[in-house]
């Protein structure tokens, strides 16, 4: 059965029930779930190239979508050499797609009931070392001292982020207000419009006051608004741009295995965990809705104290 591929245009003519069901679907994910701008595009691809399968396989209604649709799909997805992880995601919004049209009862049985999907590998994430870390910083400092308000503003930007572990999304969206410098806190709106509050340390604290003194004021312009980090051109900075200034700092070091702002992320995490922190308390540092997604940290944790056993110990 013929399917479609990473970025499938959708068919001409393509079933108006189809393309009601994508749009409802995508109101549902933003107003109910309160899901990101990225997640629902991500979602939608999904369902996207759910239906254009179905559609190349002569079904023309929702309630043509059956079990046998749905592997199908992934098979073929299988077959074209999807990691076991992007299966699993893909399989778990045909899931989320279906059950939202059978409480819509724009079907009247759930085909995605049995259906199953790889298990996710689980791989653990690239932690830097506390000595990359301090290289880090110092170069950051340094680009600082001499440089203008973007270098400044990076500085504050990856301290921030490793200070904190927050995603990317979440510090972009920052505003002034949502820092509380007597407390060294900060305010952060998480995944699901969860809100929760984040401590930082005293360099990352110099960092930002640095930038709010000395770099914010030199790049703000008239519609720069509340935002706490700004772009060259005076508006909020994107993700984009961060993930950029990032990944640059990363190549600069080496080979790190660190590929993007998530890496700090990592990095916060487990050395909190290598300093002692309790289990939980790191779980609401990040913002994790399970704690079995903080856990995978600790496994970071034990991966690297067995490391340190075998080079040290003189009968490991």
């Amino acid at each position: 059965m013929p399917g479609a591929s990473e970025g499938s245009v959708q068919p001409d003519p393509w079933p108006a029930e189809f393309s009601r069901a994508l749009r409802g679907f995508s109101r549902y994910l933003t107003s109910e779930r309160g899901r990101s701008e990225h997640t629902v595009r991500a979602y939608e691809g999904d369902v996207a190239q759910l239906l254009t399968y179905a559609f190349a396989g002569g079904v023309r209604t929702l309630a043509g979508i059956d079990l046998a649709i749905l592997r199908g799909w992934l098979g073929e997805l299988s077959g074209s050499g999807q990691a076991r992880s992007t299966l699993a995601r893909r399989a778990a919004t045909a899931r989320s797609f279906t059950a939202w049209a059978l409480r819509e009862e724009l079907i009247d049985t759930d085909p995605a009931l049995r259906l199953r999907a790889p298990k996710r590998e689980k791989t653990l994430p690239a932690v830097l070392r506390a000595g990359q870390i301090g290289e880090l910083f110092d170069a950051l400092a340094a680009a600082a001292f001499d440089g203008g308000p973007v270098a400044i503003r990076d500085r504050a930007i990856v301290e921030l982020l490793y200070a904190t572990g927050i995603r990317v999304g979440e510090l972009t969206g920052l505003d002034i207000d949502d820092l509380n410098a007597d407390r060294r806190t900060l305010t952060v709106i998480g995944k699901g419009n969860k809100e929760r509050t984040v401590p930082y340390g005293q360099p990352a604290a110099e960092a930002v006051d640095d930038w709010l003194r000395r770099g914010r004021p030199a790049l703000a312009a008239a519609d720069s608004g509340p935002a706490l980090f700004l772009g060259q051109r005076g508006r909020r900075v994107d993700q984009r741009q961060v993930r950029s200034v990032v990944s640059g700092l990363f190549e600069a070091l080496g080979d790190t295995g660190a590929t993007g702002p998530h890496a700090l992320r990592h990095s916060a995490a487990t050395h909190l965990l290598d300093g002692g922190a309790d289990l939980r308390a790191v779980q609401e540092i990040l913002g994790h809705s399970s704690l079995a997604t903080t856990q995978l940290y600790t496994h970071v944790s034990v991966d690297r104290l067995r490391a340190s056993y075998s080079q040290a110990h003189p009968r490991a």
